[in-house]
């Protein structure tokens, strides 16, 4: 195996952000409050050097080697014989409460006997990782910030001395402000968790230091499931760049088609905004299917509708869903807003198209992921980072948005036009005693399109879109006025009728 100068954590999506992983020979800091997944860290971090043949050491001053193991087995995991558990202890007479006296163990006293015990398990060990936990034991028994310092820059020389690449992981339960570690390691991982008013806690961390060494900054989420940490790097769209040929693929609907123009290009999106019960969904499932037709790869991640509901109901339109999923040609996700971060919800995303060659992807719908993001502005560039790596890529991406309210004043909750490629316009409006819907195209990056209006409608047969509603004025305000004959059902209506 090729020294590459780093040590790998095992964690995934770790390594891509810190280039490589650790440094070797160097001290690094491993911070977050109780709960955040250091001591989960850590331990892969140890398991991925023995899997390597390298000698490992955890020294716990805060856990017992039995909580450890059982930690370690939550996760399916054994600790091997290359990975040695040290357990510092205080000394017995303070274990006694007849023998607890300050003077005969001063917090001086018990650091210098943690410091001995701890270098001597060292030399016996001899290890090349090293897992120190936690320093909020060794900032009280320091007492000051002074010797405290002190006491760090000594176990960086000494372990330095020795080549062994150092965790160390603190709990932040102590003086939160106190940043003498930060200046002192190679580099700082902070882990932090946050708790929403509905749904599962979020986690995330940050690499805010990492002396002579490119990383990615920012924040990234993770989460923690058995078998370890899952970290999922925040998406970098620029840096994604797959050759394809851009081509113009047909909607096979001649009508839709010549709305857009000839169809849709391949690595762009189109966001599909209407009103509720317009028909967002199954035009999408009808671009998927066009898809599936060229027998293209598809993938659907469904955040409002559940699965079974979904599949029922397109069946009597002719689209068997059930049947493409089983073929493989089609991936149906459900999507819990309230389980799924956002950040891992993009890397499921961006894994079908890198993995499994999906080209066509329906997300619906942007309400659900919206509910996800913190806040609106998130939700943006969340969604321009996915839609800019997908379109590298050469994956053609649609999206449904639900605007509030069925005619006249229309409200969307978050405004993407401006980011996707296609939007497509649908509305319902009134003509004839009956409620009929409108389908147009507002914006084509790729090519030039219809301005026009037509109508379109929802049968046994699935989807059709007909001639343009040249007759009517004000159809987009839910209430049009006819001015000139227009087809009707078949029929002409005038304006006299």
């Amino acid at each position: 195996m090729t020294d590459t100068g780093k040590a790998g954590t095992g964690v995934g999506g770790l390594d891509e952000i810190l280039d490589g992983g650790l440094a070797r020979g160097r001290v690094f800091l491993l911070e977050g409050r109780p709960g955040t997944g250091k001591t989960t860290v850590a331990l892969r971090f140890l398991l991925e050097g023995a899997a390597r043949g390298e000698r490992c050491l955890y020294i716990t001053l805060s856990e017992t080697n039995e909580e450890l193991r059982g930690g370690a087995a939550s996760h399916g995991w054994e600790l091997p014989e290359e990975l040695t558990v040290f357990e510092v202890v205080p000394p017995e007479s303070l274990l006694d409460a007849d023998h607890q006296q300050s003077l005969l163990y001063s917090s001086e006293l018990e650091l210098g006997e943690a410091t001995t015990a701890i270098f001597t398990r060292f030399e016996a060990v001899k290890p090349q990782r090293v897992v120190l936990d936690s320093l909020s034991e060794i900032r009280l028994l320091a007492q000051s910030s002074l010797r405290y310092r002190r006491q760090i820059l000594a176990f960086k020389h000494y372990f330095a001395r020795h080549d062994a690449t150092v965790l160390l992981l603190d709990d932040l339960t102590t003086d939160t402000l106190d940043k003498t570690v930060h200046s002192v390691v190679h580099g700082v991982i902070q882990l932090e968790h946050m708790t929403p008013e509905y749904g599962a806690e979020r986690r995330r961390l940050c690499v805010s230091k990492y002396r002579g060494q490119r990383f990615a900054g920012g924040y990234h989420d993770f989460s923690i499931k058995r078998g370890g940490v899952s970290v999922f790097p925040r998406l970098v769209a620029l840096n994604q760049q797959a050759p394809f040929r851009r081509v113009q693929k047909s909607t096979q609907i001649p009508p839709l088609d010549a709305l857009l123009g000839g169809g849709i290009e391949q690595g762009s999106s189109t966001l599909l905004l209407g009103p509720a019960g317009a028909g967002k969904t199954i035009l999408g499932l009808h671009f998927l299917r066009a898809a599936i037709n060229r027998n293209e790869k598809t993938a659907m991640y469904v955040f409002d509708e559940e699965i079974g509901l979904l599949f029922d109901r397109v069946r009597s339109l002719g689209f068997d869903l059930a049947e493409a999923e089983r073929n493989g040609m089609l991936h149906v996700e459900q999507v819990d807003a309230a389980e799924l971060s956002p950040g891992e919800f993009a890397h499921r995303v961006c894994a079908a198209v890198d993995a499994n060659g999906v080209t066509s992807i329906l997300i619906d719908s942007l309400n659900g992921y919206n509910a996800a993001m913190p806040s609106e502005a998130t939700l943006v560039l969340h969604i321009h980072e996915l839609l800019q790596y997908l379109n590298r890529r050469g994956a053609s991406t649609f999206l449904t948005v639900a605007q509030h309210g069925l005619v006249g004043d229309m409200k969307t909750p978050v405004d993407l036009t401006y980011i996707a490629d296609t939007v497509i316009l649908l509305r319902y409006f009134e003509a004839v005693g009956k409620v009929r819907r409108a389908i147009s195209v507002i914006k084509k990056r790729a090519s030039r399109h219809e301005d026009t209006i037509r109508e379109f409608s929802i049968g046994k047969d699935g989807l059709r879109v007909g001639e343009a509603l040249d007759g009517f004025q004000g159809i987009l305000r839910g209430v049009p006025e006819l001015v000139a004959g227009q087809l009707i059902d078949g029929a002409e209506v005038d304006a006299s009728s």
